[in-house]
């Protein structure tokens, strides 16, 4: 059985607009997904990228325009402007962690929740009870983001070092045996490696 790993982090766009694709690919083809969220702003300077605020111009435009042109492709409501980003994506990461490890929930629906709040839902995901609504919207008791804290605050740190060392340089990222898939954009390609294309 394949193992798919996704390295991603609960306040991209391009995760958000990546939704429910990778468990639709993974249901198909008998895979299995391991969850890993990851520090993305922190990624960027340790694999020679630049964080958004950094990067030209240039650059953050065509990022609007090609957001806007996934979200009508997809048909998934985007706001390019969203009140709560950047954001603190520790709190929600360490949400999807400890869940992860407690287990009981619907954790694919807790992983594209977080970035749907960010990007579609004006919420704040730095914000203890919004957290807390979103992992009981899916099903896990809330109280785990205050008793797995700790451990989830050592698993954040080491999946960062783990994607630098595993030659992710950008979020979503998708690793299945030693085929590396970057971006959403790359589900279709990552697709089609599992059916053996």
């Amino acid at each position: 059985m394949a193992q798919i790993d996704y390295f991603f982090t609960v306040i991209s766009p391009w995760v958000y607009l990546a939704g429910d694709r990778l468990e639709r690919i993974a249901a198909r083809h008998g895979a299995t997904i391991r969850y890993i969220p990851l520090d993305g702003p922190a990624l960027f300077p340790r694999t020679g990228g630049q964080v958004l605020a950094d990067r030209h111009q240039s650059r953050k435009d065509y990022r609007l325009q090609e957001l806007a042109r996934w979200s009508r492709k997809l048909g998934m409501k985007l706001d390019l402007h969203p009140f709560f980003f950047p954001v603190n994506p520790a709190p929600a990461s360490y949400a999807v962690i400890a869940a992860q490890a407690a287990g009981g929930g619907n954790l694919p629906g807790l992983v594209q929740a977080f970035p749907r709040a960010v990007w579609a839902e004006g919420r704040n995901i730095a914000e203890d009870d919004v957290v807390k609504q979103i992992l009981a919207e899916n099903g896990f008791d809330p109280a785990i983001a205050d008793r797995g804290m700790f451990a989830a605050a050592d698993t954040y740190v080491r999946n960062l070092d783990e994607a630098v060392s595993r030659g992710v340089f950008g979020l979503p990222f998708y690793i299945t045996g030693g085929e590396m898939f970057w971006g959403q954009d790359r589900l279709d390609m990552l697709d089609d490696h599992l059916a053996g294309a």
